[in-house]
């Protein structure tokens, strides 16, 4: 999932759910890629969009946000892509193809992970230009489940051209490793498995995660140069 021609690429970080700047600027320092923010309404870790853009307008340079949102309409997607301007946006709900090809380009989809019909679903989204990545979940999105990561990876290997995959649910500091020898992913993203309570980041767990994820991009290295 995560090989290009010249070998294999290190495993990308997400760190979502964050609410403070404090938090993001963390995950920042320890290694994260990307910032998470939750702008679905009432839920434990939602964030306003404005309060979204004022901590991502804080971050260093080179560390990419994402808005998470759910079924949204296309004229709501838009309104609120415009007051919360994050590099890409996650679609994290039951939209339909028609719903995000409109808000592409440069949209992650994320589904819940089911393995009758992952191999299906693995297809519908790789097909569509407008997804960038595809984000595969163990639950509909932060209830810390995880999945069969090894399933997940049978199906990768029988798409012709695959997307950028991202594994999330269920992640921690101490599985994170397994996952990512398990399935290859593009990136992981974690939230739930960095909390000390719903929404309320642990900064030494989020740290613990990073290193864990490089660690695993260590080992993987020297398994493939022996």
């Amino acid at each position: 999932m995560s090989r290009t021609g010249t070998g294999r690429v290190r495993t990308r970080i997400k760190v979502c759910g964050i609410k403070d700047a404090e938090s993001a600027g963390v995950a920042a320092e320890a290694g994260a890629d990307a910032i998470g923010f939750i702008l679905v309404p009432k839920l434990p870790r939602t964030i306003a969009p404005e309060d979204a853009a004022s901590i991502m307008y804080g971050l260093p340079p080179m560390v990419n946000t994402v808005g998470v949102v759910r079924n949204l309409s296309i004229d709501e997607f838009a309104d609120l892509e415009q007051r919360c301007p994050c590099e890409l946006m996650q679609l994290h709900g039951d939209e339909d193809d028609r719903t995000v090809a409109a808000c592409g380009p440069g949209v992650i989809k994320a589904f819940r992970f089911d393995a009758d019909v992952i191999d299906r679903e693995l297809r519908r989204w790789c097909r569509l230009p407008e997804v960038s990545a595809i984000l595969v979940d163990g639950s509909t999105g932060g209830a810390g489940e995880s999945f069969d990561w090894s399933r997940l990876a049978d199906a990768v290997k029988s798409l012709p051209l695959p997307k950028p995959i991202i594994v999330a649910g269920g992640l921690t500091p101490d599985n994170v490793g397994e996952a990512i020898r398990a399935c290859r992913p593009w990136a992981v993203d974690v939230s739930s498995g960095v909390e000390t309570a719903p929404g309320v980041k642990d900064h030494v767990a989020i740290r613990a995660f990073c290193e864990a994820v490089r660690d695993a991009d260590a080992d993987l290295a020297s398994d493939s140069s022996a």
